[in-house]
């Protein structure tokens, strides 16, 4: 049924208010012959035909179900437990949006609950809010998080290892801010120190800004950059790939005072690029600064346990000049998605995948490093990714290996145009030995 909320009488004034007669005159502007084109589309098809038509389509993808897959660089493939999917399914939980009542929707809240507890537990951190976009916006927010506290600061040292997606984000958030954001370039092991950072660090820094592990695979010393943050007033930001949480100590624990991070590879397939899932963890002090929203545990009047929406500092609540963000909702549906996967795989399942990925990844970087011509780049440890130095241009191995029906890696000067020369593989729980020994066997004979 057409609902029009306007009345003949309505559209009338209306026209009148803005000086025009019809409608129409609204697009006189136009050129005519561009207003109502003639279109040339293919005729009209029945519903199995174009389901045919569309499956031939998605056929002609090659995707991480049907190859050997060696792509990381921000989104994973990891296997999902059927569980994940059959509680998405439940018609209760299938929508992304958060109520606009919340509290009669008590298992939706007690879903972002546990989210946002489960959150905490594998960041070590206080607070954790009730998700955002993805891994890229919720680094922005967590910069901005750190120059929204009164403290006068509005320097952002961003450390050159974290993805240059994410940085590229930053910069479009806040532009048009009182903001300075400095790109630390990173150095030429592509492991970011104390001491490179400690050149640019000054009275003036609001937060450090690093990845763990970063772009590059490597794993940075946490603790180290968090004291040299501290020592100077300046708050430190890590953004982390979770299922490398289930083997490193969680950054709330070695100094962090904000966590965010990509939640894909916790139970969302990589569905070429999206949705995601953004995580954002912080300090019980920093609690009023937080983006988005915060749910909270609570009892009736009678005594029984219910969830309510604590806080939002959206700027439809709170005094404009006071929100500290315009993030409107969260990935309801994927958050969810994140609490299944945690839940079912537990602390100890969560060790189990992310010790497979270090293990694979490092059979696979022996591997490749025992081939003549091919060198691995960086230095420090590394979790489940690597940069190597092909003895060919990294976008023609990747040619190369899809006539092989291989996936490889990520050819980094698409990232940055410094690194052309290099390649970045990963490995998941996924990867067979088998798969890498004929990844290996083929870039022998490409060299």
């Amino acid at each position: 049924m057409t609902f029009s909320p306007h009345t003949p009488e309505d559209r009338r004034a209306m026209l009148e208010a803005i000086g025009v007669e019809q409608v129409a005159d609204l697009f006189a502007p136009i050129p005519e012959r561009y207003r109502f084109p003639e279109l040339h589309l293919p005729p009209r098809l029945s519903e199995p035909e174009a389901a045919a038509e569309l499956a031939e389509l998605a056929g002609r993808n090659l995707h991480a179900d049907q190859a050997p897959i060696f792509l990381g660089a921000g989104s994973y493939h990891h296997y999902v437990p059927a569980v994940v999917q059959q509680i998405l399914w439940r018609g209760e939980f299938y929508t992304a949006y958060t109520p606009y009542q919340p509290e009669v929707a008590q298992g939706t809240l007690q879903a972002i609950y546990e989210f946002q507890s489960l959150v905490c537990l594998l960041t070590g951190m206080e607070v954790a809010n009730a998700s955002l976009y993805d891994g890229a916006t919720a680094f922005a927010e967590g910069c901005l998080h750190a120059v929204s506290l009164p403290r006068n600061r509005v320097k952002l040292l961003v450390a050159g290892t974290v993805h240059p997606h994410y940085r590229s984000v930053l910069r479009t958030y806040t532009r048009g801010l009182p903001v300075q954001v400095v790109d630390v370039p990173a150095p030429p092991t592509l492991r970011m120190t104390p001491e490179v950072l400690a050149e640019y660090v000054d009275e003036q820094t609001a937060c450090i800004a690093v990845q763990y592990p970063n772009v590059f695979g490597r794993i940075e010393d946490i603790a180290a950059i968090a004291e040299l943050a501290h020592r100077h007033g300046a708050r430190l930001h890590v953004s982390v790939y979770p299922i490398a949480l289930g083997l490193l100590k969680p950054p709330g624990e070695l100094g962090a005072d904000i966590v965010t991070g990509e939640g894909q590879s916790l139970g969302i397939p990589m569905s070429f690029g999206g949705p995601a899932l953004g995580l954002f963890a912080t300090r019980r002090e920093l609690v009023r600064q937080v983006p988005g929203r915060l749910i909270g545990m609570t009892q009736d009047s009678e005594g029984k346990r219910g969830f309510v929406m604590v806080l939002q500092t959206r700027e439809q609540h709170i005094r404009r000049e006071k929100a500290t963000s315009n993030i409107c909702t969260n990935q309801g549906l994927m958050a969810l998605a994140a609490t299944v996967y945690l839940s079912a795989l537990g602390a100890h399942g969560l060790r189990q995948v992310a010790t497979l990925c270090y293990q694979k990844a490092h059979y696979l970087a022996d591997r490749i490093a025992a081939l003549d011509g091919w060198e691995l780049v960086g230095e420090g440890p590394f979790f489940n990714e690597f940069a190597v130095r092909p003895p060919l241009p990294p976008e023609e191995v990747n040619a190369r290996l899809l006539d092989h029906g291989i996936i490889g890696g990520c050819a980094l000067g698409q990232l940055d145009e410094r690194y052309r020369d290099l390649w970045l593989l990963c490995a998941t729980e996924l990867t067979t030995r088998a798969q890498i020994d004929r990844l290996v066997e083929v870039l022998a004979t490409l060299a």
